[in-house]
C-alpha cells in the first residue's frame, strides 16, 4: 500500500460527498463555519448556492479568504477521510456566473437541482460562489494504531496534494 496517490484519494473524497464545510472568518477575525452542497468541475474550484444575507455571505464579502473541509462522515470512528482546501471565495457575476451554472449543481447523480441566471441573481434570493482553491491536503489514510504506509507516522497527520494534478 505504498503507492497511494494521494491526489486521487482526495478526489475521491471530493466526488463521494455532497457536502463542504466552509471556515470563514467576519472583519474583525470571528470565525464561522458553514456546511454547504457543492460542487466541482476540475477539483481547483469549488461552487455553491447561498443568500448573500447569510454570515459565511457577509464574512466572505468583507474577507474573501476561506478554508474548507470535506470530509467522509459514514467510515468508521478513528478511521478519518478529509480534503482540506484553502483560496478565497467570490460571488459570481457576468461570465463567470454563466460558466458557474454549467457546473454547478454536478452530475445528475449528486441529486442537486440545476440553476437559471433567474435564480441567482437580484431580485431572487440566492446567489452563486465560487472557491478558487490555492491549497489542499488530505488526512492521510491509514488504519487506527498502524503507521501511515507512505510516512511511517502512527499518528493523524495532513499530506499536501494537488487534486486538480491528475497522471499523463
Amino acid at each position: 500500500m505504498t503507492d497511494v496517490d494521494l491526489d486521487a484519494h482526495a478526489r475521491g473524497l471530493m466526488d463521494a460527498n455532497l457536502y463542504a464545510v466552509l471556515g470563514t472568518a467576519d472583519a474583525d477575525g470571528i470565525p464561522w463555519t458553514s456546511p454547504v452542497y457543492f460542487a466541482t468541475a476540475d477539483y481547483a474550484e469549488i461552487f455553491w448556492v447561498s443568500s448573500p444575507d447569510t454570515q459565511h455571505s457577509r464574512n466572505l464579502a468583507a474577507r474573501p479568504e476561506l478554508s474548507m473541509v470535506i470530509f467522509d462522515s459514514t467510515v468508521p470512528a478513528y478511521h478519518g477521510r478529509a480534503v482540506y482546501l484553502s483560496g478565497t471565495a467570490t460571488e459570481l457575476t457576468g461570465r463567470d456566473l454563466e460558466r458557474g451554472i454549467e457546473i454547478y449543481p454536478g452530475e445528475p447523480s449528486r441529486g442537486g437541482a440545476a440553476l437559471s441566471l433567474e435564480d441567482v441573481t437580484a431580485p431572487a434570493a440566492w446567489r452563486l460562489y465560487r472557491a478558487t482553491i490555492s491549497e489542499a491536503s488530505v488526512l492521510c489514510p491509514r488504519e487506527p494504531r498502524r503507521p501511515c504506509p507512505l510516512h511511517g507516522f502512527a499518528a493523524d497527520h495532513r499530506a499536501p496534494v494537488m487534486p486538480w494534478r491528475h497522471p499523463a
